[in-house]
C-alpha cells in the first residue's frame, strides 16, 4: 500500500480508520491536534498533532481530508506542499472541489467524497466525484481506500453530492432515531427498558441486514411482512399517512440537502 496521510481523526475520520485497519490499509501518518487522537497510534501508524511534525521527506500518495468543514480554510493551505505528487480525498461535507482547490492550489488533484459512519464496521457507502485532473491511478487508489470500508459509487456531476450527503451521509442518524423512538414507544407499552432496547436495536439492525441481502426492494419487503388487517398494517396506516412519515422524510432530506449547499458558501 502506498503511503497515506490522514488529516483529522474525528467521528468520520476514525470510522474510516477502523475500517482501513481491519483491511491492513492504515495510513502511514495521521494529523490531529486533539490529545485523544494519540490513542490511534500504533505500529502501523504515526499520529502527530501538527503538519509541521510530519517526518521530513514523507511523500503521501493520498491525503485524506477529514477535518470539519468550518476548519478547512485554516487547515488545508499547510498541505498544499504535497499537491504535486498526491491526490486529495476530501470527506468534508459541503466543501466543493473548487473551494478545496482554492485552498490547495489550482493544480491539486481532488476527489470529493461522502462516506458514512457504518464505514467503521465496513458497511458504509461512499459516493465520490473526481476533479478533471485526477489520474486513473489516483482514482483507483481512492476507490481502493473507499472499497475497504463499504460500497462505492462514482458520479461526474458534483452537485449530486449535496442530496447524497442528505440521504446516506446523514442517513445513519435517521436510522438511529428510528431505533430510539421504537425503544421509547416499547417502554410506553409496558416493556421493560432492557428488553425494549434489545427489541428495537435488533429489529433495526436485522432488518437492515435482510434488506442488504435480499434482491427485492424495500417496498416489496415491506409488503411481504404486512398482512391485510393485521398489526403491521395498522401501524403502517399511521406511519404512511401522507402527513406523517412521507412528508417528514421528504422535508428532512430537502433540509439536509439545502444545508450542504449552504456549507459550500
Amino acid at each position: 500500500m502506498p503511503p497515506i496521510l490522514l488529516v483529522g481523526c474525528g467521528r468520520m475520520g476514525s470510522a474510516m480508520l477502523s475500517g482501513w485497519r481491519e483491511q491492513g490499509l492504515a495510513p502511514s501518518v495521521a494529523v490531529d491536534p486533539s490529545p485523544s487522537a494519540a490513542s490511534f497510534a500504533g505500529p502501523d501508524m504515526m499520529v502527530v498533532a501538527d503538519v509541521s511534525e510530519i517526518p521530513a521527506g514523507f511523500s503521501p500518495a493520498a491525503v485524506v481530508l477529514a477535518v470539519k468543514p468550518q476548519n478547512a480554510a485554516a487547515t488545508l493551505p499547510a498541505y498544499a506542499r504535497f499537491a504535486a505528487n498526491t491526490v486529495f480525498l476530501s470527506i468534508m461535507a459541503g466543501r466543493t472541489i473548487g473551494g478545496i482547490g482554492a485552498l490547495l492550489g489550482s493544480s491539486a488533484a481532488i476527489v470529493r467524497a461522502m462516506p458514512n459512519t457504518p464505514a467503521a464496521v465496513r458497511q458504509g457507502v461512499t459516493v465520490g466525484c473526481p476533479s478533471p485532473n485526477v489520474s486513473t491511478q489516483q482514482k483507483a487508489l481512492c476507490d481502493r481506500l473507499l472499497q475497504a470500508i463499504g460500497k462505492v459509487a462514482w458520479v461526474e456531476d458534483e452537485a449530486l453530492l449535496d442530496p447524497v450527503t442528505a440521504v446516506s451521509g446523514s442517513g445513519p442518524a435517521y436510522v438511529f432515531l428510528l431505533a430510539e423512538l421504537m425503544e421509547q414507544a416499547a417502554i410506553e407499552q409496558g416493556i421493560p427498558p432492557d428488553l425494549a432496547r434489545l427489541l428495537a436495536r435488533q429489529t433495526v439492525s436485522g432488518s437492515g441486514a435482510l434488506l442488504g441481502a435480499s434482491p427485492e426492494d424495500a417496498a416489496a419487503l415491506r409488503v411481504a411482512v404486512t398482512s391485510p388487517g393485521g398489526t403491521t398494517a395498522e401501524a403502517l396506516s399511521v406511519l404512511m399517512n401522507p402527513d406523517v412519515w412521507p412528508v417528514a422524510m421528504s422535508r428532512a432530506i430537502a433540509a439536509a440537502t439545502r444545508r450542504s449547499r449552504e456549507l459550500a458558501g
